[in-house]
Parts: structure tokens; C-alpha cells; sequence
């Protein structure tokens, strides 16, 4: 059984999304607790480097991300979600992640 969780930060940035694309992190997280993380494939979620992947969300008023780390015991921990703006997810977005990743341990 897989958990997902989100850091206070993650959780504060997932709020403040446009319900619509709550929504869809929602049921992505059902589907990962449900059938586990290797279950889903891209589009959902895509590798960006190292530990860190993303959950994409899309909604009617444009496109979210919420970055990840798989830890130990089937635990799914999102560090960071933002609305995406850009083509390609911003570096500062990745490296704020990773650094968060990093502090969660």
C-alpha cells in the first residue's frame, strides 16, 4: 500500500490552485494509494532528474505541477506544487524541490 503525503509548504501551495486542478491531484493520489506510483505513466507524472518527478495537473485555467520524491516504505512526498507558467519547469522550481526534498529526510 502506497501513501502519499505533502509537506506544510506543498499542502499551502496545493490549496491555493484553482479547484479544478485540486481535483486532479486528488484523484492521482487516489489512484497512487490505490494501485502504486509504478502504475502511473506519462502524461501523469513524468521524471524531471535524480529522485525528483511531477504529477502534472491540468485545469481549465492552465497547467500545475507538484514535484515529488518516493521515499522508503511506499511513501510518496510532494515538496513542492506551483502553477507552470513556462514550457519547461523552471530550474529555481526544481532546485527549491530538491531542497526541500533534502530537509525532509
Amino acid at each position: 500500500m502506497w501513501t502519499v503525503l505533502l509537506t506544510d509548504d506543498a499542502r499551502a501551495e496545493l490549496e491555493a490552485l484553482p479547484v479544478d486542478q485540486q481535483a486532479r491531484f486528488t484523484r492521482t493520489r487516489l489512484l497512487i494509494e490505490e494501485h502504486g506510483i509504478e502504475q502511473l505513466h506519462f502524461p501523469l507524472v513524468r521524471h524531471l532528474e535524480g529522485e525528483l518527478w511531477e504529477i502534472r495537473l491540468k485545469g481549465r485555467a492552465g497547467i500545475s505541477r507538484a514535484l515529488y520524491v518516493v521515499r522508503i516504505g511506499r511513501r510518496v512526498i510532494v515538496v513542492r506544487v506551483f502553477v507552470k507558467k513556462t514550457e519547461k519547469t523552471p530550474r529555481r522550481e526544481i532546485e527549491l524541490a530538491l531542497k526541500r526534498a533534502k530537509e525532509f529526510r
